[in-house]
């Protein structure tokens, strides 16, 4: 438990230092093109790491595939400590106050920005529900679908397909219609994702048409994420001053971590009262909910060339 805690710690640090390191090296308008192309590279690495995992604990039995993996993540290490940069030309800290100042002005900045503010507030929603969902996935598609592991990996694939397809469309659609309007029209695709997961229990056991339904909304899924993903972190990026990138980057991902903290437990427990169909259905209505809100708030009129200076962004 205390490796997993460590680890988790240590997952944050690096997430908030990674997405605070990008504006570092490409010019903002470039932002959603670069975060595509770490998503396209993530995606790969997802869609096919599980294969290899597999295939890696058959033939140097599973202590010797985790040894592998951990020597992994040191050549990672070496190789963003190798990567060439400019120092950014503003203190990417204060220079006065205290922990409190600089964890108050971090809150204050993603919070009471007319447009991260609403962004970070549906986000932290979209990972409760999201969270949900995936409490009760793999029971539903393996116990109530029977889709076997074979099965599983297949659907779980075509996600990794969607995500692939969706980071070549983002930047065009996020030309066309901007930065908002691109993330909410990523996110209209998740409820109609769960609600064609959850119409497959209306399927036979064993019938074609339940997984290739399950594998749809699988693929929805993952164009949403290819979609959206690039181009949210491409604006939270292009708008916050270097000096607050890291306390940004931080302050968001640390709750949207906390809500899956307890969104999952809370989808295992519903899922056991009411059923795990129900409760992918009341995943797919929270997302709908997610869309009407980030479409009822300033993040429509959000575009990557946006940049409201501090004190306008908190007056």
């Amino acid at each position: 438990v205390a490796h997993m805690c460590l680890f988790g710690v240590l997952s944050v640090v690096s997430d908030a230092a990674f997405q605070s390191f990008l504006p570092q090296l490409v010019p903002r308008e470039l932002l959603v093109r670069a975060n595509a192309r770490l998503e396209q590279s993530n995606s790969v690495a997802q869609t096919t790491g599980p294969a290899l995992a597999g295939w890696l604990t058959q033939v140097l039995t599973a202590p010797a595939a985790l040894l592998l993996d951990a020597v992994s993540y040191f050549v990672s290490g070496a190789v963003v400590a190798s990567v060439p940069y400019t120092a950014a030309r503003t203190p990417l800290q204060s220079t006065t106050g205290g922990v409190g100042r600089r964890i108050r002005e971090g809150l204050e900045w993603v919070y009471r920005h007319p447009r991260l503010g609403p962004l970070a507030w549906t986000s932290h929603l979209w990972f409760f529900f999201y969270s949900v969902f995936g409490a009760v996935f793999t029971v539903y598609a393996l116990r109530e679908r029977d889709l076997g592991s074979l099965g599983l990996g297949v659907v779980l694939a075509c996600a990794g397909v969607g995500a692939v397809l969706g980071t070549f469309a983002t930047t065009r659609i996020g030309d066309a219609l901007g930065a908002g309007r691109t993330m909410i029209l990523a996110r209209g695709l998740y409820p109609a994702a769960f609600a064609i997961i959850a119409a497959a229990g209306f399927a036979p056991i064993g019938d074609w048409t339940g997984f290739a339904a399950i594998g749809l909304g699988q693929f929805l899924v993952g164009l949403g994420l290819g979609i959206e993903g690039p181009q949210e972190m491409g604006y939270w990026q292009a708008v916050t001053p270097d000096r607050l990138m890291g306390r940004m980057n931080a302050t968001r991902r640390s709750v949207n971590r906390g809500m899956i903290v307890v969104g999952a437990p809370l989808g295992g427990l519903v899922g056991e009262a009411i059923g795990n169909r129900p409760t992918i259905t009341i995943a797919a209505a929270g997302m709908a909910l997610v869309v009407l809100l980030m479409a009822g708030s300033n993040i429509r009129h959000a575009r990557i060339e946006d940049q409201l200076s501090e004190e306008e962004a908190t007056a």
